[in-house]
């Protein structure tokens, strides 16, 4: 290996050692865990408390939440939040959708019924009396009733935001049938994702064949990438 490539991995090594520790101090956890717990975040110049249970994937903030949150805070000069319409799917928590709402978005979060209480009280803990707008609470099971529930023209999203949706399920077909029912010509979807399996890498690819998909981050220590993507004009491959 020659020392210009050395230097060049060297040099992204550090960026990713330097992010990835800047975006986990972002989050303070107690000592003591019970059923129910909770941790404490810096994001947009607020502390946000949020309540999870340890029993519940939705119900956990995952460190893909924390990284899209840090691109959020950092990227405003180019992805100015302020009065845009942001869904979020799979909110879990809701910490990226309070993320969102604290820098002047209209949000509206979605997850499976049996999280929205968790969601909705982890939001309204956050945002009230401290966001422009305060975020919508709504149920959204992936590829279910989409037109019924989110018709395609009332509903002009300008982001779509998602964190840690991609793991070991069987939905990841209505996943992306629902990304594709979201996405308008001009809506830019944020979405970060940790790879765990070789699954991750075939939904990145059918991801790829109706979007264009652009890396902002990649931070191997989190085994974590954050993608910046837009509705192809022309789709070269079939994958719903």
């Amino acid at each position: 290996m020659s020392n210009s490539v050395k230097t060049s991995v060297n040099k992204e090594k550090a960026e990713d050692e330097d992010i990835s520790s800047e975006i986990m101090k972002r989050r303070w956890v107690p000592n003591i865990f019970k059923s129910t717990s909770w941790e404490r975040f810096q994001f947009a110049g607020h502390e946000i408390k949020i309540t999870e249970t340890t029993d519940c994937y939705g119900a956990y903030v995952w460190p893909s939440a924390l990284v899209l949150c840090y691109y959020l805070e950092h990227s405003q000069n180019e992805n100015n939040l302020t009065d845009k319409n942001v869904i979020e799917i799979g909110a879990g928590t809701g910490l990226v959708s309070i993320v969102a709402g604290l820098l002047g978005s209209h949000v509206i979060a979605t997850d499976l019924p049996h999280l929205l209480g968790n969601l909705q009280f982890n939001i309204s803990r956050n945002t009230k009396m401290r966001s422009k707008y305060q975020p919508q609470v709504r149920e959204l099971s992936w590829g279910v009733d989409l037109e019924n529930k989110f018709p395609r023209s009332a509903c002009q999203f300008d982001y779509i935001m998602a964190a840690d949706v991609v793991y070991s399920h069987p939905y990841l077909d209505e996943l992306l049938m629902t990304f594709d029912h979201l996405c308008q010509d001009n809506t830019i979807i944020l979405w970060t994702m940790r790879f765990r399996l070789d699954e991750d890498n075939d939904f990145v690819e059918k991801f790829q064949c109706i979007f264009d998909t652009e890396v902002i981050y990649d931070l191997p220590s989190l085994q974590i990438k954050l993608y910046k993507a837009k509705r192809k004009i022309l789709q070269t491959c079939k994958t719903i």
